[in-house]
């Protein structure tokens, strides 16, 4: 895990309580270096394992391309995985999978030489969340909570949950 920190700190509003933005927030970062000829269909790949645990937690979601006016400025291309809240009806992006090309290589000045040999080459870096952890809980919850207010445990979590539900609170 990694902690994460939002430059924005939310001032007031519906959309600023709880953990659905919070300054900070802990995710999986999934990083690679990759060569240059294979990187987009290495970023497929990427962003495909990151829609595996949608999948696995039985999420709604979808992927998104972003356009080049949304992506961070090293990016040269970037998809969003965003999975729908049933209780906030709204999709929370989860994940952001980047292909930066030579960018951060040549910034930080890493090279590499291919098996065979030959001369340095600079490699491509991929990037991506792994699922953003606050967003999962919330998605899980909301989409998974009974009429009586108990939550099901997804299939996949519960050999580390030890428990298939979360029982609602007694009132």
């Amino acid at each position: 895990q990694t902690p994460c920190f939002r430059r924005e700190k939310a001032s007031a509003g519906r959309d600023t309580r709880g953990i659905k933005r919070v300054h900070q927030f802990n995710k999986v970062e999934m990083y690679q270096f990759v060569e240059p000829e294979t990187s987009n269909d290495d970023l497929e790949k990427l962003v495909d394992d990151a829609e595996d645990v949608c999948r696995q937690l039985g999420f709604t979601y979808r992927v998104l391309a972003l356009s080049t006016g949304d992506m961070g400025f090293a990016s040269s291309k970037t998809y969003d995985i965003e999975v729908w809240a049933a209780g906030c009806q709204e999709w929370l992006e989860v994940s952001s999978c980047s292909n930066c090309t030579d960018f951060q290589a040549r910034r930080s000045n890493i090279r590499y030489r291919a098996e065979g040999g030959g001369r340095p080459r600079i490699p491509h870096t991929l990037n991506g969340s792994g699922l953003a952890l606050p967003r999962v809980i919330i998605a899980i919850m909301e989409n998974n909570q009974q009429p009586d207010g108990s939550i099901i445990i997804p299939d996949v979590l519960r050999p580390y949950t030890g428990f298939d539900v979360i029982p609602a609170k007694a009132s």
